[in-house]
């Protein structure tokens, strides 16, 4: 990939600038991070990393968005998160030395830091409140993972698909006309949701009629956020 006329993020500046877990390191850990990680650029469609393989390192996102999703046996995908400015993807698998149990691959041109294993290992074990804040994002996102299988288990597909555009609203906002800052094919929301693609078309078109949403190709204009609020039983 051509990189000419890149500017390389320095980790301290854009660690405060989307709130990512390294503003807790110190000066000397800065300097190293900034040392050691590669800055790399993807395109829409590109794989960071499969499911299965052993990887040397983890993940930071300067721009751009990712999915992050397991593959089933029919080859059916189930997105696990989309991963945004700030977020890293695939510590786990550094911290546990184990394969990656996902897949990641860019839906939104994106640009990111990819840093070696040993030097996350290291700031484990030398910054405690670094080790605390990450300790803190994986039971979150272990939290998460719990609520989206009792969804799967109790809630209806109308249901999580209204939760699903609640929480796209949530992460990645809405822009000056109310549509979500978030490009996604009918494929992918039936992916994070759990469904076929049928049901989404469907299900988008009644809340269309409902007067709920207003499609545009990719694009979802949310029109009642209330209305989404009541479907999915968010507040139950």
């Amino acid at each position: 990939m051509k990189q000419q006329d890149i500017s390389i993020p320095f980790c301290d500046k854009c660690a405060f600038e989307t709130g990512s877990l390294f503003k807790y390191l110190t000066r000397e850990e800065i300097d190293l991070l900034n040392f050691e990680k590669e800055f790399r650029q993807y395109k829409r469609g590109e794989i960071l990393y499969n499911e299965g393989s052993r990887i040397s390192g983890f993940y930071c996102i300067h721009s751009g968005i990712i999915k992050v999703f397991k593959t089933g046996l029919d080859g059916k995908e189930q997105i696990i998160r989309f991963a945004k400015p700030g977020d890293i993807i695939a510590y786990r698998s550094v911290l546990s030395n184990e394969v990656a149990c996902t897949s990641a691959k860019v839906i939104e041109d994106c640009r990111v830091c990819f840093i070696p294993s040993e030097i996350l290992i290291s700031f484990v074990k030398s910054n405690s409140s670094y080790a605390h804040e990450l300790l803190k994002l994986a039971c979150h996102e272990l939290g998460e993972a719990n609520s989206f299988i009792t969804d799967i288990a109790q809630k209806t597909v109308r249901e999580r698909l209204a939760e699903i555009l609640l929480l796209l609203v949530a992460d990645f906002g809405l822009d000056d006309q109310n549509y979500l800052q978030i490009s996604l094919t009918r494929e992918e929301l039936a992916n994070i949701v759990g469904t076929a693609t049928e049901s989404v078309i469907r299900l988008l078109s009644e809340f269309k009629s409902d007067k709920l949403v207003e499609l545009n190709g990719r694009k979802i204009r949310i029109l009642n956020k209330k209305g989404l609020e009541k479907i999915s039983n968010v507040f139950n």
